[in-house]
Parts: C-alpha cells; structure tokens; sequence
C-alpha cells in the first residue's frame, strides 16, 4: 500500500530521531561498560585482607536502601514471588561477592577485570547443559583461547600456580555464571518485576554480609569509623553509578536498541577494567601479560558473538 506525502514525511522525521535515541543508548551501555570496568580498582581502594564483609555490608545494605527507596517512589510492589527468587538468587549473588571482593583485596585490578569476564564464556556452556543447546566447536575454540589468555595473564608463562588471589577471581567466575544461569532460569518460569528482583538480591546480600562480617574481620563499627570523605566518595560511586545507574539504563537502553547490541557493548567491560588498571591504577604486565590480555579479550567477545548467534530466544 503506498504511503501519502504526510505519512513519508512522518518516517523521514522519526527515523533520525529514532537513530539519535539509539546513538544515545548505545554511548550510555558504554559508560555502563566503562564504569564496571572501574569497579575493580574503587573496590580495591576500599579493602583489605580483613575488611572485605565489613565493606560489603556497608555496600549493599545502601544499594539496598537506595533500591528501596526507587521502589517506593514508583510504587512498585513486591510480591512473594519476586521476594521468594530474590532470596534465591540472592544468596548465589553473595558467593560471587565473596569469591570476586576476596580476589580483588589479593590480586591487581587489571587481573580481576579481565579474568572475571571469562564468565562471559562459561555461562553459555553451563546454560547448554541445562538446556541441552550445542554451541560448536568455534565457540569452544574462543572459549580455550580465552582460557589460555588467562593463564599468561596469572602466570607470566611460568609452570607455576597462580595466586590465591586469581584462584578466587576465576572461582567467582563460576559463581556469576551460575547466577546468570539461575536467573535466566527462574525468571523464565516465575514474570517478576525486575526492580523488585534486584531490590530482594541485594536486601539478601546485606543480611549475609551483615551476618559474616559480625564473625569473621573488620567490624562493620571499626570499617566505618576508619572511612574519611574520599572512601565515603568511592563508595557512593559503587553503590549509585556501578549499581543504580546501570540498572537503569539497562532498562531504557534495551527498547532504545537491540538486545544483542546492548550485549555486546556491556561486554566491552574488560577491555575498559584492563584499561583503567594498567593507565590509572598502574598496574604492570610484561609481555606475556599483555599478550593474555589480548587472548582473554579476543576469546571472550568472539565467543559472546557466536553464542549470541545460536541463541534460541533473544535475551
């Protein structure tokens, strides 16, 4: 059916406006990327070996404060549903911190950013054993280039062990790809609001943390007295511009923009974590160092756009 004058004219001017919103959705998935990348290096600025609890518990009982408060100001509600998944998931996001904050306080910045996307990786494979969905064999050759990256990176090449440090970074590796998994898996039996999800996971991780902190290190009382207004700055960056902000944009930017696109760009967050750890935090790498980096880097986007092809449903 041939479109009159009025209605061409109305699709030459929405198709530049729709093109802006793109563009703008698409620069903000990259500061969602670049702050996560950042992530890495605030959080080591605010731990040690003995305060890891303590300052998760400060972190997300206001991540959870703050969510609580967007949840009130938008009236959503909280349904037993939503509350009973987000224990769940919960309770699986707190080994993730644990293993991830744990790893930071031991290994650099660089090492924990870049290693920790090897879940980008290892989610498809355990996704495609609970799904029974084959990814071919490219996809498992990126995933063992990405594998071979990390062990230049940890190891500089040498038959050694890698560090404790590494060790807890790739285990939380595993454990956010479990996470993912779980989510991806509950969400898909139980439609739950995503804003009360999130609220209910991170309410979760601040009772664990606030219970493992009263038992083992730092107290959260001694964590907090020793905090002078630049950690106080460090952490309102984790808790509103790592945590609320992205949620937000995530939300905005997926109907603004395809769901493979927003995928790709949140996965450049490694490149920015290496980034910021070598050119701020000063972190070193020789050769073989840099040389994993750029395995791990190649391995892990390769690997997410093969899966992101083979996917059964966009997601």
């Amino acid at each position: 059916m041939a479109q009159g004058p009025r209605a061409s004219a109305a699709v030459e001017e929405a198709t530049p406006v729709r093109r802006a919103r793109s563009r703008a959705a698409d620069l903000l998935l990259l500061a969602v990327a670049i702050a996560w990348g950042s992530t890495y290096l605030v959080a080591k600025l605010l731990v040690t070996d003995d305060s890891v609890l303590a300052m998760l518990a400060v972190r997300m009982s206001l991540t959870a404060v703050a969510l609580g408060a967007l949840l009130l100001l938008l009236r959503a509600k909280l349904t037993r549903t939503a509350f009973r998944v987000g224990v769940i998931l919960g309770i699986l996001l707190s080994t993730v911190f644990v293993f991830e904050t744990f790893g930071i306080a031991m290994t650099s910045a660089t090492n924990a950013g870049v290693i920790i996307s090897l879940t980008i990786v290892i989610t498809p494979v355990l996704e495609s054993v609970v799904i029974k969905r084959r990814l071919g064999g490219l996809f498992y050759f990126a995933a063992l280039i990405a594998v071979a990256g990390v062990y230049f990176l940890a190891t500089g090449g040498s038959f050694t062990a890698f560090a404790l440090g590494d060790l807890l970074i790739l285990a939380a590796a595993f454990a956010r790809a479990v996470h993912v998994t779980g989510m991806h898996r509950l969400t898909a039996v139980h439609r739950v609001d995503s804003l009360s999800l999130t609220f209910v996971q991170m309410l979760t991780c601040a009772v664990v943390f606030l219970a493992l902190s009263s038992i083992w290190g730092v107290s959260i009382g001694e964590y907090l007295t020793a905090m002078d207004a630049t950690d106080w700055l460090w952490m309102a960056y984790l808790v509103i511009i790592c945590t609320v902000f992205p949620f937000f944009i995530q939300m905005w930017a997926v109907r603004k923009t395809s769901p493979t696109r927003v995928s790709l760009l949140l996965g450049t967050e490694p490149v920015w974590a290496a980034l910021i750890g070598v050119m701020i935090a000063g972190d070193r790498l020789g050769a073989l160092g840099i040389v994993g980096v750029v395995l791990v880097l190649i391995g892990t986007m390769w690997g997410q756009r093969l899966e992101l092809r083979t996917a059964p449903t966009a997601h």
